[in-house]
């Protein structure tokens, strides 16, 4: 469960990103300072990502918390229709120049799903670390499927589903996705293997 919930937030992570250059061509266009704005607010929010997810990975994690992380930005992908245009609209309004307004409006609209997307893979490495002797092939993987997951989302995303469903929907439709993922990682609760490995060993309870 954990692997295919790596693969899928990373195939959204990239699918959003193909769909936000749709987001801000009625008003900014398709222009390089458009696809340079949309990379670097995602790497920027993946970055600030993996940074918060590494952190939040040391403070007890457990599956319960992962499904938290990853329903808000399934709550921003099903709102998103209600605030991307008005936003959008307005930043174009205050004609701040073709390279800011770009990088204002993508920052506002991708900058936070792409941190909760980027916390994903971290915080799963610590819940399916089973010993320190295999963490990095564990996080290797992880990180593999997450890379893997943006290649097919990118593919499919482009390639299929833009010419299939209106860019809205499709947003939408990773937010039903990212809740869907989320709901049976609640009921789930697994934690740090290593801690409840340690503990097993020392004889301290399971927290």
């Amino acid at each position: 469960m954990i692997k295919f919930v790596v693969f899928i937030c990373g195939a959204i992570v990239m699918s959003f990103e193909i769909l936000g250059s749709r987001v801000l061509a009625p008003n900014f266009g398709s222009s390089v300072f458009v696809w340079g704005s949309l990379i670097s607010v995602f790497l920027a929010g993946l970055s600030a990502g993996y940074y918060s997810g590494g952190r939040l990975a040391d403070i007890n994690p457990s599956s319960r918390k992962l499904s938290l992380i990853i329903v808000a930005p399934g709550i921003l992908f099903l709102t998103f229709p209600l605030y991307s245009g008005p936003i959008s609209d307005w930043i174009f309004m205050k004609d701040l120049g073709i390279r800011t307004s770009p990088l204002i409006a993508s920052s506002i609209l991708f900058l936070i799903p792409a941190v909760f997307l980027g916390i994903v893979s971290p915080y799963t490495a610590k819940l399916m670390i089973c010993s320190l002797h295999t963490s990095g092939k564990t996080i290797g993987t992880l990180y593999a499927l997450s890379t893997f997951g943006s290649i097919i989302g990118t593919l499919i995303t482009s390639f299929y589903l833009i010419t299939l469903a209106g860019v809205n929907s499709l947003i939408m439709g990773q937010g039903v996705l990212l809740i869907g993922l989320a709901i049976p990682l609640y009921f789930m609760n697994l934690r740090c293997s290593i801690e409840q490995s340690h503990n097993s060993l020392t004889g301290k309870p399971r927290v």
